[in-house]
């Protein structure tokens, strides 16, 4: 029988949020067992970004990275965020170990060509999550907290998309755990109403995906979230769950089928 892991991956809304974020720690800290906490952090990214007199722009709930974008994002993932996240669960006794796919070469990816004509400049497509160095760290009683960002093996940073990298990770490591992935962020799962706090999907599967997809229910960022999830299940990770940042015990929010 495999060792359970549970895989929290934490939205930019609830990381700018000191007491939100918190909570969160909090809670991620009494999960039992081997655990992995992936962050984002874009709305701090857009607003430093934007103190520089960057401009952000956002297709299909991805970010355009061109070469001062990328500046932006490794500082403020890799650095004021992550190192944030790591301090804040030493507080709390959890020996967390911060890191981006480039650190001991954890998550390699390409960088993306032009899709549909669009040039999403420094992204990153995953292709390799080195799964047995992640379980090493595990094992040696680690905690690893994963930045959005990968490498390309030739010297070269890539943005990559936070909800990317949990699936892609959690999907790596369902071949050495019994993983559950939850994705943790400022609404109670996923609402039929954005607006409407009542209006939770209990479950969502395939089906549903693409007909919400096609009658607008679902749109921008959480088109990649829900893409991602789905990746997640048909890779064989056990249970993946979408919901609030305080409720990430695994029995509220959306379930992924």
């Amino acid at each position: 029988m495999k060792e359970k892991l549970t895989i929290v991956k934490v939205g930019g809304a609830v990381v700018e949020d000191e007491a939100q974020l918190r909570q969160l720690l909090k809670d991620f800290a009494a999960i039992e067992g081997a655990k992995i906490l992936v962050h984002g952090g874009g709305r701090r990214a857009t607003k430093v970004a934007g103190a520089l007199g960057i401009e952000t722009k956002m297709v299909d709930g991805r970010r355009i990275t061109d070469a001062d974008m990328l500046e932006v994002v490794t500082m403020v993932y890799g650095g004021l965020v992550n190192k944030h996240v790591v301090a804040s669960l030493q507080a709390l006794g959890v020996n967390a170990i911060g890191l981006t796919g480039a650190d001991g070469d954890i998550i390699r990816s390409v960088k993306r060509p032009l899709k549909n004509g669009i040039d999403y400049g420094f992204v990153g497509d995953v292709k390799r999550v080195d799964a047995d160095k992640i379980a090493h760290l595990i094992d040696k009683e680690l905690i690893p907290v994963i930045a959005p960002l990968t490498h390309d093996g030739q010297g070269n940073m890539l943005n990559t998309n936070a909800d990317t990298m949990a699936s892609e990770t959690a999907k790596a490591m369902a071949a050495l755990y019994d993983v559950t992935l939850i994705y943790s962020f400022e609404k109670r799962g996923v609402l039929s109403n954005p607006d409407d706090d009542e209006s939770l999907i209990p479950v969502i599967t395939r089906a549903d995906f693409e007909r919400y997809k096609a009658d607008g229910t679902i749109s921008g960022g959480m088109l990649p979230k829900i893409e991602n999830a789905l990746a997640a299940v048909d890779a064989g990770v056990g249970r993946v769950i979408i919901t609030l940042a305080t409720a990430i015990d695994g029995k509220h929010g959306t379930m992924i089928r």
